[in-house]
């Protein structure tokens, strides 16, 4: 007779064979699934070792043997995704496929991948009607399907999906009025240039003007509809059902009142509305003039000060209204062109301020790079923004209005967004979130009067492998689009240390007259003029940014100290003598348990540095170069777990 402590075990070793035998089993569907997706739209793209696991793919993540992300940005796919592909992918959380060329409609099952909480499908050619199934997917916090050709109506159904924070619909051929969202966490959002009319719903009219371009829409922050009223005089005396509201005694009624007695009535209290306007004007126009002649002269007259390896300079800045300052002087007045506004990108729910707000902001400078100086700007509701006053910009206001959206609209993680900007003919602003790190060149070498940062090894390859992610992002959206002045003052940090670009697309904006000359030391040898800039002259950049990580030298530090010789070339030199000891920052000789992904390291820098352009490889290759040498050197320590580093970039559910 078997025992009962037996019978469980047994019981126990089933249930744990059923359990891989099944993960096995959903392992294999997804890999089918994979495999379906690669062969109708990426033969060409995607080369996967089918006899590796789907986990080793390019582009796919996993997650306790389930397939969990898979990101394939800008990799050329091209054609329609069918049905049984991605939505056979049942905990696929992330799907990010922008920036390429699938066409035709979505799958319609696309609502078997449940647990999606990212969907990016922007700038791709898609066409015809969402379908319904995508409004089943009630875990999705971000969906992006701008940039298509998606048509027909924008179906109430998007109210199914509770949990969405990010909506971005434009640039498609949506038509009719737009439904009445109620999506409590909506805190981006944009349906620009469709083809949709009437008027904006009362739910979203919270939303800026910059978040229904091109269209002929009305209501909100747009122009009144007809027949919509600004809030008139109070409702007659008659009541809705029809008697006469008594008065005190209660035998009178509206009717009693003379019409010369109602004609004095609204000349009086319009006289009085009116004398209140005139006091206010006048104490609005003291306390913003004085605050702009308070700081003309030390803000823009004299001289913004030198920022030490761009870093801040506190207690030199102006104190209130600095950022009204640079504003004040837009057109050759005192105070800017009040007609003139903040353009929003509506990417944050912004549009909770406005240019007036910017000027009664109190502002400190953080650094004048190569386009122009940089502010913190604290408002008085308490917001932190960072403002850039540019120089030597002398575009036509539309050119440099599609100059600055078309970097307004870039959406990556890893660059700084493009908040909103403020457009004259003699001052011209971007607003930019702020980083209240600062910069990597601040930590690096540190700031005028405070030392450096002590940076690990796990630090400078996240900060690596973050900004990295951000230039490829740049270079996929076009042969041409570069970043075209990438160094470490421009590399800014968040509070978890992660690497978020700056600046990027800026040099689109420069005259040729008025063109500056980049930081000694990153600029790639080929490049003579920074407006003719290229994807390899960037990684050229990047490169002497990884040397700068890895040595803890400026470039213009190796410059003085190196007789002439600038930082890349003389790497070369002590490598080819003596491989580590004086190459690397001493910081990082500490740490003796990653010195071979050191040398991985300095080796991919060294490539992405070559004199010769073609010798230089891509941004993704570079980015999984070194997400690879992150990935050995996490594993190392622990040496038994064997899971990937690649699950810890995972958007948050």
């Amino acid at each position: 007779m078997v025992s009962p402590q037996l019978l469980r075990l047994l019981l126990v070793a089933l249930l744990a064979c059923a359990l891989i035998a099944r993960g096995e089993a959903d392992l294999a569907t997804d890999r089918a699934a994979l495999l379906s997706f690669r062969d109708a739209v990426g033969r060409g793209a995607l080369r996967w070792n089918t006899t590796d696991s789907p986990c080793a793919w390019q582009g796919v993540g996993c997650l306790q043997n389930r397939v969990v992300f898979l990101r394939l940005p800008g990799v050329g796919l091209i054609g329609e995704i069918p049905a049984g592909s991605v939505g056979n992918l049942t905990s696929l959380r992330t799907l990010s496929l922008r920036f390429n060329g699938l066409s035709g409609r979505l799958p319609p099952d696309i609502a078997g991948a449940s647990e999606l909480r990212n969907l990016y499908l922007q700038d791709n050619r898609f066409s015809g009607e969402i379908p319904p199934g995508l409004f089943s997917l009630k875990k999705l916090v971000r969906l992006n399907l701008a940039g298509n050709g998606f048509a027909g109506n924008i179906s109430a159904g998007f109210n199914n999906l509770s949990r969405l924070g990010t909506l971005y619909l434009e640039r498609n051929q949506f038509t009719g009025n737009i439904p009445d969202l109620d999506l409590p966490n909506l805190a981006q959002f944009n349906v620009s240039y469709n083809r949709l009319n009437g008027s904006v719903p009362t739910g979203l009219r919270k939303w800026p003007m910059s978040s229904f371009l091109g269209m002929s829409l009305c209501g909100g922050s747009l122009p009144p509809c007809p027949g919509e009223l600004s809030p008139g005089p109070a409702p007659s005396a008659e009541s809705p059902a029809g008697g006469k509201s008594g008065g005190v005694g209660g035998n009178s009624s509206g009717s009693n009142l003379s019409g010369g007695a109602i004609a004095g009535i609204a000349i009086g209290s319009a006289a009085v509305v009116l004398i209140l306007l005139i006091l206010l004007v006048f104490v609005c126009r003291r306390g913003i003039g004085g605050k702009a002649r308070a700081v003309e002269a030390s803000a823009v007259s004299a001289k913004p000060p030198e920022s030490s390896a761009g870093g801040r300079e506190r207690g030199e800045a102006a104190a209130v209204g600095a950022v009204a300052a640079a504003a004040a002087a837009a057109a050759g007045e005192k105070k800017p062109d009040i007609g003139k506004r903040l353009v929003f990108f509506g990417r944050t729910g912004s549009g909770e301020f406005d240019l007036e707000d910017l000027l009664r902001a109190s502002a400190e400078v953080l650094g004048k790079g190569t386009f122009g100086t940089a502010y913190k700007a604290v408002l008085e509701v308490g917001t932190v923004v960072a403002v850039k006053r540019l120089r030597d910009v002398n575009l036509p206001e539309d050119e440099f209005r599609e100059k600055i959206e078309a970097v307004g609209y870039m959406n990556h993680e890893n660059l700084v967004p493009l908040t909103a900007y403020y457009y004259s003919k003699d001052e011209k602003l971007l607003v930019y979130d702020y980083m209240p790190m600062g910069s990597l060149s601040a930590l690096l070498h540190g700031n005028r009067g405070s030392g450096r940062t002590p940076l690990n090894w796990e630090t400078r390859t996240s900060i690596a492998v973050s900004a990295a992610r951000g230039i490829e992002y740049i270079h996929s959206l076009s042969p041409t689009a570069s970043h075209g002045n990438i160094k470490s003052s421009n590399i800014l940090l968040t509070r978890s240390y992660e690497a978020r670009v700056s600046d990027h697309g800026l040099y689109t904006l420069v005259s040729a007259t008025a063109a500056p000359s980049r930081v000694a030391g990153y600029r790639a040898p080929e490049v003579t003029d920074i407006r003719k800039v290229s994807h390899k002259a960037d990684v050229y950049s990047f490169g002497v940014l990884l040397l700068e990580l890895l040595t803890g030298k400026a470039p213009a530090q190796a410059l003085l100290n190196e007789d002439g010789v600038d930082l890349p070339r003389w790497v070369q030199s002590v490598v080819r003598e003596e491989w580590s000891s004086e190459v690397f920052d001493l910081e990082l000789l500490r740490h003796q348990n990653v010195e071979e992904e050191m040398v991985q390291m300095l080796q991919l820098a060294i490539d992405c540095t070559s004199q010769h352009p073609d010798g230089r490889p891509p941004m993704a290759e570079v980015v999984a170069r070194i997400e690879r040498i992150r990935s050995s050197s996490e594993q190392a320590p622990s040496g038994a777990d064997g899971q990937s580093s690649h699950h810890s970039d995972l958007p948050d559910p």
